[in-house]
C-alpha cells in the first residue's frame, strides 16, 4: 500500500454498502469516514479533509453530482463517484462535475482497491506539483494557437486533465493509443470505464481549441486514439 492510515471518506445512504466497503477498506489498511448525506459529507471533508472520497450519487438530500461540484472547488481531493447509473450520460455528468472516476455498482473488491491505490497516486503527485494559481496552462506558448483573445491563460484545475494535457503535448505529432494514455494518466492498473478519457478530451477542446466541434490542435485518430497536432509556436 502507497501509504499507513490514509483517511478515506465513504458518501452512501445505504448501511449495507456502507459496512461493507468500509470492511474491504479497512482490511487495506485505511482509515475510513462515512457519511450518509450530502450536508454530513461537506462538513466531514472539511473538518478533516480526506485522501479520497467515494461519493455516491443517489442521497437523500444534495446529490452526489452537487457534492462533487462544491468539493471540487474547495479542493483538489480525488474523488471516486460510486453509482448504480450506467448510462453514458450519467457519467459524462459526474467526470464533467470535477470526478476523478465513476465506478458503477456493484463492483468487485479488489477492482475497487486497486482503484483506490490509483487515486492515492494521483492525490500524492498533486501536492508535488505547483500550487492551484500556478497550474495554469497558457495556451498561446503551449500549442501557438490560443482560442481567447490575447493568448489568456487557462485554468486546468482537474489533475486527470492536466497530466493528459501534458502528455499529448510533450508527443506531439505522434498518435497515442488508448491503452497508453491510460497508463500514463491514470496508472497501469486502470481497467474501469474509458469513456473517462473522451469526457477529458471534451473538456480540453472546449479550453484550447477555436471549434471545440471541429478540432484541429486534440485530433481523433479514429479505432486507435488521440493526437495533439504539431503546431508550430
Amino acid at each position: 500500500m502507497l501509504a499507513e492510515a490514509a483517511t478515506i471518506l465513504l458518501v452512501d445512504d445505504d448501511p449495507l454498502i456502507v459496512r461493507s466497503v468500509s470492511f474491504l477498506l479497512r482490511q487495506e489498511g485505511y482509515r475510513v469516514v462515512s457519511a450518509a448525506s450530502g450536508a454530513e459529507a461537506l462538513a466531514a471533508a472539511r473538518e478533516a479533509p480526506p485522501d479520497v472520497v467515494l461519493l455516491d450519487v443517489a442521497l437523500p438530500d444534495l446529490g452526489g453530482v452537487e457534492i462533487c461540484r462544491r468539493l471540487r472547488q474547495e479542493t483538489g481531493v480525488p474523488i471516486i463517484i460510486l453509482s448504480a447509473r450506467r448510462a453514458e450520460a450519467d457519467k459524462i455528468v459526474g467526470l464533467d462535475a470535477g470526478a476523478d472516476d465513476y465506478l458503477t455498482k456493484p463492483i468487485g473488491a479488489g477492482e475497487l482497491a486497486a482503484r483506490v491505490r490509483a487515486a492515492l497516486r494521483r492525490g500524492r503527485a498533486a501536492t508535488l506539483a505547483p500550487p492551484p494559481s500556478d497550474r495554469l496552462v497558457g495556451v498561446r506558448e503551449v500549442v501557438g494557437l490560443v482560442r481567447r483573445p490575447r493568448g489568456s491563460a487557462v485554468a486546468l484545475d482537474s489533475g486527470p486533465m492536466l497530466a493528459l494535457l501534458h502528455l499529448l503535448v510533450a508527443h506531439a505529432g505522434r498518435t497515442l493509443e488508448r491503452q497508453f494514455i491510460f497508463e500514463r494518466v491514470w496508472g497501469q492498473h486502470f481497467f474501469g470505464d474509458q469513456s473517462a478519457l473522451d469526457v477529458y478530451v471534451r473538456q480540453l477542446r472546449r479550453k484550447i481549441e477555436r471549434d471545440p466541434g471541429r478540432p484541429v490542435l486534440l485530433e481523433t485518430v479514429r479505432g486507435v486514439g488521440y493526437r495533439f497536432a504539431n503546431v508550430a509556436p
